[in-house]
């Protein structure tokens, strides 16, 4: 439920994302601009948000209040957002989210004293992880770019890492303000008893950077030590890189040890992840950890790598474990919490405790104030 919060001063907001809540490929961040936005308009405000087109998707759309209004692909979005801008929002606006997803909207040229930059992470040497040479040097000196004509923009940060990583690049702390995250969980959603088998749940999309191989590699570990632990993989991704995630699972005999889900609705998620025993979230970077309060909630603890945003959601050793960015010390960790009863019980316990202090109010609150500190 959507708390009415008192604000004087309305505002009509424009934001540039590169998805929407309802394209194929949205994610935590597309979740978290859109329970802010939604509770923007409850209070008043008028919020409109320009994002790529997608197959099946209509052009202009109503979500919540929220006016969407889809153009391009990803690949164009940013160009055209702009031009559309410019064209239909420039008189309208008072403010401009412009989020950023490898790179902004650059919304600081067209509307320079309307904007505020909202920063999911800062990429930098993922850039080499997903990319080709010479593509990824290509995005990393746009990334260099972007930061340093941004870096004097008021900015929200989805997590600590991120505020650090922006500082470093030379943004002044003064200017940049950490959104509390929220958590949204099914109506009427009720607890599944936990497995009678071991169970490790990997919740995500499917590719390279979020550790899905690094995952399967804990899993022959972890084997040696509990032969009948079973993995589950619930999330997507493309096609090339899921076929041939399932071709080393083949080839290394696991089979019968792992369970592909593909994308499932969120009360089936919060059903799988109350029943199993385990997070596991070996992502190399991430700007910040939604799954991991989402498992909290239904008492499943998570173990993740020490990485940006991940270690800024877990309290290691009460709310879950952080360790080092191998296999070796993930599944050293599994065995660990799974043979220790005690333990487990423990950030069981305070895994649920946590989660349920998140509230998408207290964010969509805190991101206002910085709104209106702008137009004052």
């Amino acid at each position: 439920m959507i708390c009415q919060l008192g604000y004087n001063l309305v505002m009509n907001i424009v934001i540039l994302n590169w998805r929407d809540l309802k394209n194929p490929d949205a994610g935590g961040a597309e979740q978290l601009t859109h329970e802010m936005a939604k509770r923007w308009v409850v209070l008043g405000h008028s919020v409109t948000q320009l994002s790529a087109g997608f197959k099946s998707g209509n052009k202009q759309e109503t979500i919540d209040g929220v006016s969407i209004i889809r153009m391009g692909r990803w690949c164009s979005v940013h160009f055209l957002a702009g031009i559309y801008y410019i064209l239909h929002l420039r008189k309208f606006a008072d403010i401009v989210v412009d989020e950023v997803h490898w790179f902004p909207f650059f919304s600081i040229l067209y509307a320079p004293r309307k904007t505020i930059l909202l920063a999911c992470e800062v990429a930098e040497s993922l850039f080499s992880q997903v990319l080709p040479f010479p593509l990824d040097r290509l995005g990393q000196m746009l990334e260099r770019f972007y930061l340093w004509l941004y870096r004097h923009v008021q900015t929200l940060a989805i997590s600590p890492s991120t505020k650090h990583d922006l500082i470093s690049k030379g943004f002044d702390k003064a200017l940049i303000t950490v959104l509390p995250m929220g958590l949204t969980i099914p109506d009427n959603f009720k607890l599944e008893v936990k497995e009678t088998r071991l169970t490790l749940a990997y919740l995500g999309r499917i590719n390279i950077q979020k550790g899905a191989f690094d995952v399967v590699e804990t899993l022959k570990l972890v084997i040696k030590t509990i032969p009948d632990i079973q993995l589950w993989f619930i999330g997507k991704g493309e096609k090339t890189v899921v076929n041939k995630l399932k071709h080393e699972v083949d080839n290394s005999g696991l089979s019968n040890n792992i369970k592909f889900f593909g994308y499932v609705e969120d009360s089936k998620k919060f059903r799988l992840l109350s029943k199993a025993h385990l997070l596991i979230v070996s992502s190399i970077h991430e700007g910040w950890g939604l799954t991991i309060p989402e498992a909290g909630f239904v008492g499943t603890p998570a173990i993740v790598y020490r990485s940006a945003g991940l270690k800024d959601v877990v309290k290691d050793e009460v709310s879950g474990l952080v360790v080092e960015q191998t296999p070796f010390h993930m599944a050293d960790a599994i065995e660990r919490v799974l043979q220790d009863k005690d333990l487990l019980i423990k950030l069981r316990k305070n895994a649920k405790g946590i989660a349920q202090e998140y509230s998408w109010d207290n964010t969509a609150q805190v991101a206002l104030k910085k709104f209106e500190t702008m137009i004052h």
